[in-house]
């Protein structure tokens, strides 16, 4: 049986955090040559996300699989801004990222933040964010290759409406 334990992000996870995102960008690149995604790639490369993992601004969260995979992940910047979320495609469809996304409010309120919370998401990944009670901020953006949607989450409450599935009771 394979088990997962949550746990806060450390240096060592940089490369397989990395790894992870590089695997499932192309889904969310515009061009499927992944043309003019380069300065996304480098800000997502894993001495990138060294760098992310040592600065206070933020804070991860993983799951980790029995000997050591990264089952998923969620960073936050500033406690407010929902910087990553990936799970890792033989864990979706198994309510990881809502697990997650949990992890991060229980963060996010043990030091001190009340306030809702804002995420630039993915074209592909709306429908995960509207079902944790995220709503469109504004138009579609493009930027370095991708095309995203600023999206806003009013705190905690919205989320009483919702099962662990994430869909409305």
């Amino acid at each position: 049986m394979n088990t997962l334990q949550l746990r806060e992000g450390r240096a060592g996870d940089a490369a397989a955090i990395s790894a992870l995102i590089v695997e499932l960008a192309p889904a969310f690149f515009l061009s499927p040559d992944g043309a003019g995604t380069e300065p996304f790639l480098a800000s997502v490369s894993a001495s990138a996300e060294a760098g992310y993992l040592a600065d206070a601004r933020y804070r991860f969260w993983v799951l980790e699989a029995t000997g050591g995979a990264l089952a998923g992940f969620i960073a936050s910047r500033d406690t407010s801004h929902l910087f990553h979320l990936f799970v890792a495609p033989a864990w979706q469809g198994q309510g990881l990222a809502r697990r997650l996304w949990r992890a991060m409010q229980a963060g996010a309120a043990e030091a001190g933040h009340r306030g809702g919370f804002t995420v630039n998401a993915a074209l592909p990944a709306v429908a995960v964010y509207e079902r944790f009670g995220f709503v469109a901020e504004g138009p579609a953006q493009r930027q370095h290759g991708l095309a995203f949607l600023p999206m806003r989450h009013a705190g905690p409450a919205d989320e009483a409406g919702c099962d662990d599935a994430g869909l409305p009771r």
